[in-house]
């Protein structure tokens, strides 16, 4: 018999904590495990979400926490959601993730959380790195597209401050592109910081929820010591969510710690309705879009902050093209992709593409020709994973940002504007004590 991964010494914790969710209310209805699209994955051997409750509430929390199926739950809130006792689902799972020990957790997660809390980012990226290729590729961006950009690093009193992800500065380096052509036409005062850059939260993912607070401790202290208007709250559904989970903790400990956001989408229909930036429809025309609600931007947001993304990319959508399908279902009742809670990086990529068949019938059937997204986990798992167990997928993925790149009718800037941006340039690489390749 298998060793438990439980140390004895929490069974009396774990039941005190599970005792605050009062188990006993669950109907055993089985509207969570009707709603999950995890139900009848292979690997869970029988576990569904009706069985795992019944479990938990008789004291078997050791066996839970020894299954796959607290990473394999995306935490896209569908259980919740659907539950007549409104048991929170979603932080029960994440709860028994850190029950996990750390060298027990799947994959690459851990390794992951240790590197962003030495290094500022997931993938341990080195400054040196970091700044070359901010230096490089913002150079021929500015060569090949818009005259006087240069990516700003630890600029003070922005109005704005930006955070990429490592996979784009690993690997994808030209989806940073479309935020920074964004950001070029509507001429805004932004920031990226040269340390503790990374959007994405895998704390989150591998149920460590002090890392996640110390990540956003760390975005905070940043805003305050350059005095930063606002932050753009990550692209990434679990950074995001990670982040604001970990600012209110911060709040909590110190009011002081408040710091102003905002959410892309309010955002990009801010610079859109401000005339700040010009759109052109004609550049989309013949194909048809559709539009996937990110879980962690709609119903799990909705549900813990009381405010989730549904309109506000719709509307954006609408003033980039004329042919738009919904997706059935959508909104609060929309499907996970599947690469939810770190299902994207974990070692579960066949078990991911299962939970995603009701992603890729719904594109299906939608008719659509590109699927427009607002979180990089999904965008990936769309375009790469979905299509590569259904081959039969036929159709494009774009970020809602890269729509928008796309659809801009790009203002040129007047030779002075470029002149104080360049000197601007210089000066920034003088004061980071770093020297361009001057190709």
């Amino acid at each position: 018999m298998q060793q438990s991964l439980l140390k004895p010494d929490l069974f009396e914790p774990v039941k005190r904590h599970l005792g605050g969710y009062n188990l006993n209310l669950c109907l055993t209805c089985g509207a969570c495990t009707n709603g999950c699209p995890a139900t009848g994955t292979p690997a869970l051997n029988g576990l569904d979400t009706r069985k795992v409750l019944r479990m938990l509430a008789l004291g078997m929390a050791d066996e839970v926490v020894d299954s796959l199926f607290p990473w394999l739950c995306t935490g896209c809130g569908r259980c919740v959601h659907g539950c007549p006792m409104q048991i929170d689902i979603v932080a029960i799972m994440f709860h028994l993730k850190s029950l996990r020990p750390r060298d027990k957790v799947p994959g690459i997660l851990w390794k992951g959380v240790q590197n962003v809390l030495a290094t500022g980012n997931n993938m341990a990226i080195p400054l040196e790195d970091h700044l070359f290729l901010m230096a490089d590729l913002g150079r021929e961006f500015a060569e090949s597209q818009c005259p006087g950009f240069h990516v700003p690093i630890d600029k003070d009193e922005a109005d704005i401050l930006f955070f990429p992800n490592s996979k784009e500065v690993f690997a994808d380096n030209d989806d940073m592109l479309w935020w920074w052509k964004i950001f070029y036409a509507a001429k805004e005062n932004w920031t990226i910081p040269s340390r503790d850059w990374e959007a994405v939260d895998w704390g989150l993912f591998a149920g460590d929820h002090q890392a996640t607070v110390e990540l956003a401790r760390r975005k905070i202290s940043f805003m305050k010591a350059r005095h930063i208007g606002r932050m753009i709250m990550p692209d990434c559904g679990g950074g995001s969510y990670g982040c604001r989970k970990g600012m209110k903790e911060c709040v909590l400990e110190d009011s002081e710690n408040s710091v102003d956001h905002i959410y892309l989408y309010d955002y990009l229909v801010e610079i859109i309705r401000g005339g700040r930036i010009k759109l052109d429809k004609s550049r989309n025309a013949g194909r048809v879009f559709t539009w996937h609600d990110s879980c962690k931007h709609g119903r799990e947001l909705e549900r813990n902050f009381g405010k989730g993304y549904f309109d506000e990319p719709r509307w954006i959508l609408d003033q980039c093209v004329d042919n738009f399908v919904e997706m059935q279902p959508n909104r609060m009742n929309n499907f996970c992709c599947g690469a939810g809670g770190g299902n994207w990086p974990m070692p579960f990529e066949a078990e991911s593409a299962y939970h995603g068949r009701f992603k890729f019938e719904q594109i299906k059937n939608s008719g659509a020709d590109v699927v427009v997204v607002g979180c990089s986990n999904c965008h990936d798992q769309m375009m790469k994973r979905i299509p590569k167990y259904y081959p039969e997928s036929g159709y494009e993925v774009k970020y809602i940002w890269e729509l928008v790149a796309e659809s801009l009718v790009l203002e040129p800037w007047s030779k002075e504007e470029v002149a104080v941006a360049e000197r601007e340039a210089s000066a920034q690489w003088i004061r980071l004590g770093y020297t361009p390749d001057p190709q």
